[in-house]
């Protein structure tokens, strides 16, 4: 449905695409970045490859900052790239995010987190809060793109969600067997964060809508040295030995 015309619209977000709704030239664009990385030797996608791919497809920058959520943006949408492996892409139903190192003790002043487990958790989610907070002083929506790949990276499924603040008030926190924290919904009893006490890792759960994209690629031959240095046209003059 077109946007209606409004004597306020131009206090409107325009962005790239609906969220959600990628447009299949870009999807076209990634999956060719994919095969790209595959035939030149590449065995598996680190996030920064993610990042770089997704920036190269929507034409934005990809920013690469080993700090802050944004990873990437074009003029209109910012996003947060996120890569995954799964045994079965297309049919998983959730997936883990390492969503940052959020310590309470530097933020918080928390020097025992298992002192009182309730406590830490809320402090987890503050610290999210707030880097949700900087990262929105720049782009007021920011979307989580998030790409499941399976090992042999033929089969992939993406999806897309906004980046969000979450109530603290809303979740319970218990330590596990192995003394890592979990953040249950308590209307739900959904699980939806873990957090590692060593290392201060906070991962978010997040459920694998059912109209994610899927999309499969034929892996290509692998890319000689030889055929790599003959297409660039190598020579031994490149070569200064002091």
């Amino acid at each position: 449905m077109k946007q209606p015309r409004l004597r306020d619209s131009r206090n409107l977000i325009t962005e790239l695409y609906p969220l959600g709704q990628v447009p299949q030239q870009i999807i076209t664009k990634i999956a060719a970045g994919i095969v790209y990385r595959a035939h030149t030797g590449r065995k598996d996608l680190t996030g920064d490859d993610w990042g770089d791919i997704l920036a190269d497809a929507v034409n934005g920058v990809h920013y690469a900052k080993p700090v802050g959520i944004t990873d990437l943006a074009t003029d209109t949408t910012a996003w947060s790239a996120k890569t995954v492996k799964a045994n079965s892409p297309f049919s998983s139903v959730n997936v883990r995010l390492i969503s940052g190192r959020n310590s309470p003790d530097f933020s918080y002043g928390i020097e025992d987190p298992h002192d009182d487990v309730q406590k830490t958790g809320d402090a987890v989610l503050g610290i999210w809060n707030g880097r949700v907070d900087i990262a929105q002083a720049h782009h007021p929506r920011i979307r989580v793109n998030v790409l499941i790949r399976s090992y042999d990276l033929t089969e992939f499924v993406m999806y897309e969600e906004y980046l969000e603040h979450f109530r603290i008030s809303d979740y319970e926190w218990r330590e596990n067997e192995r003394g890592n924290f979990e953040g249950f919904h308590k209307r739900t009893g959904e699980k939806c964060f873990t957090w590692q006490p060593h290392g201060s890792q906070f991962t978010i759960h997040s459920v694998v809508p059912d109209d994610a994209i899927k999309f499969r690629v034929r892996r290509p031959p692998l890319l000689t040295q030889e055929a790599a240095l003959e297409n660039m046209g190598f020579d031994e003059s490149w070569i200064e030995i002091l």
